[in-house]
């Protein structure tokens, strides 16, 4: 699957008093990304729960390998790694020039109302392909 990127720009509420990103800050930041990525693919998440399609995070794997300070500007690549009939596994990485600073992987889950999971739809697999 092809790779997207997004840029984003640290700011002082980002950091926390060792000046450095704060450690949960990055699920910002990929959140925003996987947004922008499904947005560049035709996905919006607000049409989908609209029309009761819903994608929740499941599980987050990720590795903290550098630190990021305040007014750093930061590269973060987006692509699915690989989609099942209920679920959408996506890779990211985080990099400050040629400095990776974190890579994550994160399960979501396609549900309905009521949490339930349900398959992906077609529109969106073929979106991702």
């Amino acid at each position: 699957m092809e790779d997207f990127y997004t840029e984003k720009k640290i700011y002082y509420h980002d950091t926390d008093c060792g000046g450095v990103v704060y450690y949960a800050n990055y699920l910002k930041h990929l959140e925003e990304a996987r947004t922008e990525y499904l947005l560049s693919k035709g996905i919006s998440l607000q049409e989908m729960a609209e029309k009761d399609i819903w994608f929740v995070v499941a599980k987050v794997e990720i590795e903290y390998k550098s630190p990021a300070r305040y007014q750093d500007t930061l590269k973060i690549l987006t692509r699915i790694e690989k989609t099942k009939i209920a679920t959408m596994k996506i890779f990211q990485k985080i990099m400050k020039d040629n400095t990776i600073v974190v890579e994550a992987y994160t399960t979501l889950v396609c549900v309905g109302k009521d949490f339930k999971p349900k398959p992906l739809p077609e529109e969106i697999k073929k979106s991702l392909d």
